[in-house]
């Protein structure tokens, strides 16, 4: 019997050693895949994990903003969201990033209360009784229920972009375009991964527009850009720089092309540079192709 109770336990223990590393191996090599890259500050993880269709709008977002973030044209999120200009928008607002979607966007603060709206009217209405000389008079419920949609529209919230809207007059197509900053190109565009081009420098030196435009950002609500400005030049082209240690414009400032917008710094990076670049349509293009040769 010891004999029989040994070989059994032989026979036993080879095949589970073969399924424990079996099991080992396969997790091994779900866990092995290639690790996205780090840089690709456009995509769902590098906003801080907001799904790609939609984005609930926070305080400081503008509307450029959010389409620069996600790579989109900021015409086609207020078309889809039926935003029109000039592109207010309220934090806790809804957005639909990319046409198609099938999540629903939700309406700014500022429209009516459907619910107000509809109980005013059943309140209102008259009665159906028996022609009696004296009116119908209105059940006191009704005051109760319209007081917070009164209160609402005496104090909306207050819009995100009114007073950071850039001016009404329309810009004129770029017709030459020109460096951002001084020193050399430290990194040159990718398609996959760097967006635009970084150029070395000191910390200080100057940063100016590369052409005439409209400020529609300014600030640090973008992760990965540091100190951000973005210009409008007209309804095709906008630019980034970004890393800045000081912005020296507003949004909502127009600015002529080689006017001083900045200082370069570090701010969101470890080393000094201006991280730049070119959306045409919404989309980054290389900027070596539109900048004049040195």
């Amino acid at each position: 019997m010891p004999l029989i109770n040994r070989a059994v336990s032989r026979v036993v223990r080879g095949p589970a050693v073969v399924l424990l590393l079996g099991g080992i191996l396969w997790l091994t090599g779900c866990g092995s895949g290639g690790r996205a890259p780090i840089e690709d500050r456009h995509s769902p993880a590098a906003v801080g994990g907001v799904a790609s269709e939609r984005y609930v709008v926070r305080r400081g977002d503008t509307l450029y903003a959010i389409a620069f973030r996600f790579g989109m044209d900021f015409r086609s999120v207020a078309a889809v969201n039926g935003i029109a200009s000039p592109y207010t928008i309220y934090p806790g607002q809804n957005l639909v990033i990319r046409p198609g979607s099938d999540v629903a966007a939700s309406p700014p603060r500022s429209a009516p209360d459907t619910r107000s709206t509809r109980s005013v009217p059943v309140a209102a209405a008259p009665v159906r009784t028996p022609p009696a000389p004296a009116p119908v008079t209105q059940p006191p419920a009704a005051p109760a229920i319209s007081a917070p949609a009164a209160a609402r529209s005496v104090d909306p919230a207050p819009p995100l972009a009114a007073a950071r809207t850039a001016p009404a007059a329309r810009l004129r197509p770029v017709s030459a375009w020109r460096w951002p900053s001084e020193g050399p190109v430290t990194r040159r565009y990718s398609a996959t991964v760097h967006k635009g081009i970084d150029i070395g420098g000191r910390r200080g030196d100057p940063v100016v527009a590369v052409a005439a435009g409209d400020v529609v950002y300014a600030g640090t609500g973008i992760v990965g850009f540091g100190e951000l400005l973005i210009i409008k030049h007209d309804d095709v082209y906008l630019s980034a720089y970004g890393h800045n240690d000081r912005l020296l414009v507003v949004e909502g400032a127009r600015v002529d092309a080689g006017q001083q917008i900045a200082e370069k710094g570090s701010t969101g990076t470890d080393v000094v540079k201006l991280h730049f670049e070119i959306r045409k349509e919404g989309k980054p293009i290389d900027p070596i192709q539109l900048l004049p040769r040195r």
